[in-house]
């Protein structure tokens, strides 16, 4: 029978480390992070990578140690000054978690819940003006993805920040597709914590982001051209 990649000893570490976010703590317990936190997430993404290889020939290069965030945040620019952050974090796609722009899986586990998000963020000038450009070419083609049953009943909509102003040759398309003032196109799914205590917890997630297919394909096309090349 099949066991569970993640236990309740790393959702208890964070539910702990929530309430000793300090250095002495963290080096006090540094093995238990390493024994029960960073090595079966490591583990889950590396699980992770071997299946999406199926579809995404590109993950061929990449390895769990590209896609993880470290557990130290930076807090030089922040009011925040915690020095660790309450969750494990990976980016799974071409780039690894240095691309945020190609619709990869990003996972986000912790005590509190865990997430899946998808989608183009942080577009550069260039991919933005392409992917606005896709949209206004085939609107017909974005709405049919964004309102894809299986996607609006996992993810819902479409996110991100806006352009308050756009380029006179959006307006008229932006009346009929306001995403299009979109700056970011994201989208994200949440379940309680426990959930990573599932022996399935690993089919789940590639269930779900197997659901966003729709919008990532056209995201990525739409983009694809002003993309750098992987």
């Amino acid at each position: 029978m099949a066991t569970p990649i993640l236990t309740n000893d790393f959702l208890d570490f964070f539910i702990e480390l929530a309430s000793n976010n300090n250095r002495d703590w963290f080096q006090a317990n540094k093995s238990r992070y390493k024994e029960q936190v960073e090595q079966p997430f490591k583990n889950l993404v590396e699980s992770l990578i071997t299946s999406l290889q199926k579809y995404h020939p590109s993950l061929d290069q990449i390895q769990a140690k590209d896609c993880i965030f470290r557990i130290y945040r930076d807090t030089r620019f922040s009011k925040d000054k915690t020095p660790y952050k309450t969750h494990m974090a990976a980016l799974i796609g071409p780039g690894g978690r240095k691309d945020k722009t190609s619709p990869g899986m990003y996972i986000q586990l912790g005590a509190e819940d865990a997430r899946l998000y998808s989608g183009a963020h942080m577009l550069d000038k260039d991919q933005l003006m392409a992917l606005r450009s896709a949209i206004a070419r085939d609107l017909k083609g974005f709405k049919k993805a964004r309102t894809n049953k299986k996607f609006v009943e996992t993810f819902g909509e479409i996110l991100g920040e806006k352009n308050k102003r756009l380029p006179s040759d959006f307006t008229q398309a932006a009346e009929q597709e306001p995403l299009i003032f979109n700056k970011s196109f994201y989208f994200f799914k949440k379940w309680p914590a426990e959930i990573i205590l599932e022996k399935d917890f690993t089919k789940t997630l590639l269930e779900t982001y197997k659901k966003a297919a729709p919008v990532n394909e056209f995201l990525f096309a739409g983009f694809d051209s002003a993309h750098p090349a992987k």
